[in-house]
């Protein structure tokens, strides 16, 4: 049983039939394929590469790319729909994984030549390669500006050496999109160089343990002297940090629909929970407590997807939302980490055991708070645009 708390006026504004048939096709692919293996896969720390391949045959991957390059053109609020259903796997982890490319993509159809497209963007699309994007470093975390990770031209090449962490599809990716300094010091310093993980010089760490998102392979990632053709690189040499940003922008987006999915999953357990559970001669929903509890809960969760929404119809109409998405993750990863927590304490005891879901839905939701931008960092974003 889901609770739907969006008006139908707020659905209808946002979706249309064609979004709703896209969520169908998505759904009755996470209920098909994912649901009956996914505990497996958490505790694998990985799901089969088989399933990019059957996610891909369904338009999943290619959802809001370019027809050209395998995809499946459409406006932002199918790859929210798209999201969205993916969440219903309640795995947080397995959404990453599966979406990498997303965050891997863009910088190439962005700053790409055609040739560049071509090359790496079909096999990705078509799930046959994985993507990864490699950003953060053991010293910089959220820190972009500062990182370290060299490539040094020599002739035809690139020679690279450094290392980056928390990579996530890292342990398996057949490409990086990497951000390397080929300049000074600071922004104006860093490229993007699309790294195939066969050449000499590239490493893989063994899976890194995490906390949540357990389905998700996550790794850190050597290079050393690794060779790398020029023309791989994207854009203009010392142009990279623009395309990091724009990157952001859809990153961001895409953590506050996690975030408002792990909070509305928290939420519909915690109200079907609270429905059965009995105390002193009575089920919970009969404690004003708890009712009020639910109802501030829900009236979260609908806030935050609201304002989620309408960033992702201004981004979509092509308006400049950085302030805006920055304040959207942070409201969404708050109310997250309320509902979750909130959801926990519902189910008591059974909220920390394995085996439930808002057990799993409480670890998934700490990293969203970190991942595309601490909290600290939006909030820096969002105070400099103001001021």
């Amino acid at each position: 049983m889901t609770y739907d708390f969006k008006t139908e006026c707020t659905y209808q504004e946002y979706f249309s039939k064609s979004h709703d048939m896209v969520r169908k096709s998505v759904r009755d692919f996470i209920r098909k394929e994912v649901l009956p293996n996914i505990e497996d896969w958490e505790e694998a720390g990985e799901f089969p590469r088989e399933i990019y391949k059957k996610a891909a045959d369904v338009g999943i991957l290619g959802m809001g790319f370019p027809e050209a390059y395998g995809g499946t053109p459409g406006d932002v609020f199918f790859q929210v729909a798209v999201s969205e259903e993916l969440m219903r796997s309640g795995s947080a982890g397995f959404v990453s994984g599966l979406g990498s490319l997303n965050i891997a993509i863009p910088p190439i159809l962005n700053l790409g030549t055609e040739e560049q497209k071509n090359k790496f963007i079909p096999p990705v699309l078509a799930g046959e390669k994985i993507a990864a994007l490699g950003i953060t470093e053991p010293c910089g975390g959220s820190d972009v500006a500062n990182i370290q990770t060299t490539a040094t031209r020599d002739g035809d090449d690139y020679i690279v050496n450094g290392s980056k962490t928390f990579i996530t599809s890292g342990c398996r990716a057949d490409l990086l999109t990497c951000a390397v300094r080929t300049g000074g010091e600071g922004a104006h310093g860093i490229s993007l160089l699309v790294i195939e993980t066969n050449t000499p010089g590239y490493s893989v760490s063994q899976k890194l343990k995490k906390t949540g998102w357990w389905a998700s392979d996550t790794a850190e990632i050597f290079f050393d002297n690794c060779q790398v053709p020029a023309a791989n690189l994207l854009g203009q040499e010392n142009q990279g940090f623009y395309g990091i940003m724009i990157n952001f922008q859809n990153e961001r987006l895409s953590l506050a629909v996690m975030a408002n999915m792990t909070a509305r999953m928290a939420l519909e357990a915690a109200i079907n929970y609270a429905k059965e559970r009995k105390a002193f001669g009575k089920t919970l929903t009969g404690f004003q407590v708890t009712r009020h509890k639910l109802a501030d809960m829900a009236t979260l969760v609908e806030a935050s997807t609201e304002f989620t929404y309408r960033v992702a119809a201004k981004i979509g109409a092509g308006v400049d939302q950085i302030k805006e998405v920055s304040m959207a993750k942070n409201f969404a990863c708050d109310v997250s980490d309320k509902v979750t927590y909130d959801a926990v304490q519902i189910f008591g005891g059974y909220g920390f055991m394995r085996g439930y879901l808002v057990e799993r839905l409480y670890r998934d939701n700490r990293i969203l708070s970190i991942g595309g931008g601490t909290r600290e960092i939006m909030n820096e974003i969002i105070s400099r645009l103001m001021l």
